[in-house]
């Protein structure tokens, strides 16, 4: 795939780089050059007819390939060398009057050929390039309705087409037109002109995704990838009109919806800030959203510098100064050349732009690349190579020209963080020129700290891996796909590039004069594009502690420890632990139950287990708490405290005292020990919601729009005395709240209302970090990620949201068939319970429920699950408490 396929030996010469830009290849026929050298020996060869040229191909491969424009017939031709050699080289421009005259093998088909090459001939001499190119436009058009796809091509007889249309296969800078046809079990591609096969197919059971494509400004391009490496896909189509290519796209999609999931850039950020993705997956995740490709030269996959150092002896990648600083575009990161772009800006009359260049462009890409697509370099420059000092000679050059250069503020590639060397090396023993110190441009220099192009990259990828960028590619990333990217954010970043670079900059297709809309696509193309926005809310942050590298196998991150540094036994015991959760996790899906009590009279509400885990409490709507035993499934206890439901319960510490809150707008504490009634909390003035508890502090959430914040000291209200409950602070929401949680470090609080608004509130001041309304109905239920760096919310409008608790952000959304009351999560997984009684468990990076555990027969209203995970307690409106196991 892309260019890294080359090879030093060269066995077909011909290819649609030959042509000219925006140029077809129609039509090949075997014909003979009648030369005029005195030879009486004819060469044969492949004549090829294209809408701008006529290019002739001998079968001889120590004769050059002849192309004679039809607009002034000048000849160009690859270079002569030794007869053995055919290698790729600067064209050669012969000038002056010539005859070439060429015998068809089938003489019949003479006339029509001449006729053809008049009509093109017509076109080519016109004087408007924009009359020029609809003339083209006509004759293709012409062909290929004349022509339709042949069905002979098909894989079985008892394949089902679908839908047919004209459509161009696109490579880096050529397309090829023809028709496309899809059936029920493949995709195909016929080029008109049958090359470089006669039919392309792609079978649809084996697309892993597909992208909707930009494709000269317009909307038209569609890219199908059949593989999980995202850097090369296995075809590009360019449609006629953008009917065509949504029908295609979404015929696949709906062929797709049962095979894998669809990802989007926050479902893609949610799985790389957990470490499940590298940095480079997940750049080039984002690049594909974002409509880069490497078919479109002007929309490149782009890459950050990253390392800063390239004269050091050893790379010291635990030195922040061996870093480039992420938070700036190149063109910022020299203060001195900054200040001189910033006075031509502000004296700059509208629209103003700070960088003359982009970051990313067909010749930037190809400076790269020259090494191992020296024919698309022909292609782009007119048949010559750039100047030998002005090639990718040196790493170090080239990015000291970047900090220094007055017009010079390009990023990389993917390449440089691949494992292909090739592009560093000239296997193909170019000749690339000599520079002014007289020395042949050959392998490019690489800095002192790589023994080899081998060692250069892996050194790179670490570079990109590593822990300072992991902590600090989001600011890259706010730049490039991110709310940096343009207004007044891009500005403040110094980030300001020419408006035509950006996506929706200028519609082409208002432009009524065909030259000048000819011409500014071309600037446009050639310019290069800046990346399809994907984010306009700061970027979150990548979880890096206990940081390890994702090509062991292991995760990118782990748990933080919220609470205190620990002995190395104790972290033994901690992994442990977390492996032990893993495993639960990973089984989630095999939960088993174990019973099933029907003790209330109407939906249960709470669930609590002393520490023991020997008893169980739950709360009802029917104003009750009752305690069960685990061991034998006996009732052992009913309490009434009034007449109204009872909302949510707890156990404080050493397992005295239940805490029960109440739609009568009290909250009441139970002695266990003494079987009674022991304080009672009269603090709000409509209905308790729920009650949580951590480090002597209760927080009671109410409808009353507040959550309220109180001294609660658990041998207080045990010894049996009346306490007096301090009020330490007053929450207040602009609706009634329905649910809350405790951050696992107890420094957050995460609230939900009956209108669908989320607050992350500090516990440290009291004060309000982030209020969102993601949710259009009242939230059930939020819960923090174990690490506390996510919350999951789920309401009446039967979404699954994540919100990154450090930006506000919201990360993924998730639609349900049906609404979801409850759940717990690690993180990834959710195990959650809905309207119909079934436990459903969820994958949240795929989106998608992987499994489906029949439970109630009613709705599930609270799922209640041990420290260890390997034991859940459900209740329903069923009136039922069932208790589940999970079997490994």
């Amino acid at each position: 795939c892309g260019f890294l396929t080359h090879s030093p030996s060269l066995t077909f010469r011909f290819s649609l780089l030959l042509l000219d830009l925006e140029e077809y290849y129609f039509e090949q026929h075997t014909a003979y050059h009648m030369t005029s050298n005195g030879s009486n020996v004819p060469n044969r060869g492949s004549l090829k007819i294209c809408s701008k040229s006529v290019i002739f191909e001998p079968d001889e491969v120590n004769k050059p390939i002849l192309k004679i424009p039809l607009k002034d017939c000048k000849r160009i031709e690859g270079l002569e060398g030794k007869e053995e050699e055919n290698i790729v080289a600067p064209y050669k421009y012969e000038r002056g009057e010539r005859t070439f005259r060429f015998q068809l093998e089938m003489a019949r088909k003479t006339e029509d050929i001449v006729q053809t090459l008049l009509q093109l001939h017509r076109a080519s001499r016109l004087d408007k390039l924009g009359d020029q190119t609809a003339m083209i436009a006509a004759n293709l058009q012409s062909r290929l309705a004349r022509a339709s796809f042949d069905k002979n091509s098909f894989q079985s007889v008892c394949e089902r087409p679908h839908m047919e249309c004209e459509a161009e296969m696109v490579s880096p800078l050529v397309t090829n037109p023809g028709h496309v046809c899809i059936t029920d079990c493949n995709l195909y591609f016929q080029p008109l002109n049958g090359y470089p096969d006669s039919v392309v197919r792609i079978e649809l059971h084996s697309v892993r995704r597909i992208y909707k494509r930009r494709h000269g400004l317009r909307p038209l391009g569609l890219e199908v990838f059949c593989t999980e490496n995202d850097l090369c896909s296995d075809t590009y189509l360019k449609f006629y009109n953008t009917k065509d290519r949504d029908e295609l796209y979404y015929y696949i999609a709906t062929f797709l919806e049962n095979h894998i999931a669809e990802h989007t850039a926050e479902s893609y950020m949610l799985q790389w800030q957990r470490g499940h993705i590298s940095n480079y997956q997940y750049l080039l995740h984002l690049n594909n959203l974002a409509d880069r490709s490497v078919n479109d030269l002007s929309q490149y996959p782009v890459f950050p510098w990253v390392i800063s150092d390239y004269n050091s002896l050893q790379l010291d990648l635990l030195n922040p100064a061996s870093f480039r600083d992420l938070s700036k575009p190149v063109g910022a990161l020299n203060t001195e050349r900054l200040e001189r772009l910033l006075d031509r800006y502000r004296d700059m009359p509208e629209p103003r732009f700070m960088y003359g260049s982009h970051y990313s462009s067909p010749g930037y890409v190809l400076f790269y690349l020259v090494r191992v697509a020296p024919e698309h370099m022909l292609c782009l420059q007119t048949g010559r190579f750039d100047h030998a000092d002005r090639m990718f000679n040196s790493v170090g050059e080239t990015w000291k020209n970047c900090l220094e250069g007055g017009t010079d503020f390009k990023e990389l590639i993917p390449e440089f963080y691949g494992t292909e060397s090739s592009f560093l090396k000239n296997l193909l023993h170019l000749s690339l020129g000599r520079r002014q110190g007289g020395g042949q441009v050959e392998d490019v220099e690489l800095p002192p700290w790589a023994s080899d192009a081998d060692d250069f990259l892996q050194k790179m990828c670490s570079a990109l891996e590593s822990q300072h960028v992991s902590e600090h590619l989001h600011e890259w990333i706010d730049l490039i796909f991110g709310y940096k990217q343009r207004g007044s954010e891009a500005i403040a970043a110094h980030n300001v590039f020419h408006p035509l670079t950006y996506e929706g900059g200028i519609d082409c297709d208002s432009i009524e004069d065909p030259d000048q809309k000819i011409a500014m696509l071309t600037q446009i193309l050639e310019f290069g594009q800046t990346p399809r926005q994907l984010f306009t809310t700061p970027h979150p942050q990548r979880i890096t502690p206990r940081f390890h590298n994702i090509s062991t196998g292991t995760s990118l991150s782990a748990t933080p420890n919220e609470l205190s540094p620990v002995s190395p036994s104790m972290e033994s015991f901690e992994d442990l632990t977390e492996e032990s959760k893993k495993l639960a996790w990973s089984n989630m899906n095999k939960l088993s139950l174990q019973s099933s009590h029907k003790i209330h009279k109407e939906a249960v509400t709470g669930i609590a287990v002393t520490l023991s885990g020997t008893s169980i409490f739950s709360t009802s709507q029917d104003s009750t708490m009752k305690m069960l035993s685990k061991e034998n499934g006996g009732l052992q206890r009913s309490v009434s405290f009034s007449n109204m439901a009872l909302s949510s319960c707890l156990i404080l510490p050493e397992d005295k005292t239940v805490v029960c809150s109440s739609w009568d707008n009290n909250v009441y504490f139970y002695s266990i020990a003494y079987g009674r009634r022991q304080d009672t909390l009269m603090g709000h003035d409509d209905a308790v919601s729920q009650v949580c508890w951590r480090d002597d502090q209760l927080y009671t959430a109410s409808w009353d729009s507040t959550v309220k914040v109180w001294k609660c000291v658990p041998t207080d209200i045990s010894s049996n005395k009346r306490t007096r409950f301090e009020l330490l602070a007053e929450l207040e929401h602009e609706a009634g709240v329905n649910t809350i949680a405790l951050s696992h470090a107890g420094t957050l609080l995460g609230s939900g209302t009956k209108e669908g608004t989320l607050s992350v509130w500090d516990l440290a001041s009291f004060s309000l970090l982030h209020q969102l309304t993601c949710h259009s109905g009242k939230i059930h239920q939020v819960s923090f990620s174990p690490d506390s760096r996510n919350i999951l919310s789920v309401a009446e409008d039967s979404c699954l949201k994540v919100t990154d608790v450090q930006t506000g952000m919201l990360l993924s959304t998730v639609l349900a068939e049906e609404e979801q009351r409850c759940f717990c999560w690690d993180g990834n997984t959710v195990l959650s319970g809905g309207q119909s009684g079934a436990l459903l468990v969820w994958d949240l990076l795929a989106s998608k429920v992987i499994h489906k555990i029949p439970a109630h027969s009613g709705r599930v209203t609270y799922i209640w699950m041990n420290e260890q995970c390997s034991s859940v307690i459900t209740g329903g409106e069923d009136k039922q408490i069932m208790l589940w196991k999970t079997q490994y």
